[in-house]
């Protein structure tokens, strides 16, 4: 079990229905914070990860085997133009 702190932006600070907290993920992977994210806050959460991105120490991660550090941040997926 590991503590995160996540920070959560715009559409995942919706779904998450806060900004920040930090959570108790079984294991410590990326993989394992989507995870436990989809089982805390379901649908809405789920679809904000499926075209979003975890940011571990300030890198974008989408390897589900990547080590968590002590923090990570919940981005929605951004469109420019």
């Amino acid at each position: 079990m590991a503590d995160v702190r996540v920070r959560y932006f715009a559409a995942a600070a919706d779904a998450a229905g806060r900004p920040d907290e930090t959570l108790e993920v079984p294991g410590a992977t990326v993989g394992d914070l989507r995870a436990a994210l989809v089982a805390r806050y379901g649908e809405p959460m789920e679809r904000v990860l499926r075209s979003g991105s975890i940011l571990v120490d300030g890198i974008v991660s989408r390897d589900p085997q990547r080590a968590l550090g002590t923090g990570a941040d919940v981005l929605p997926r951004f469109s420019g133009g």
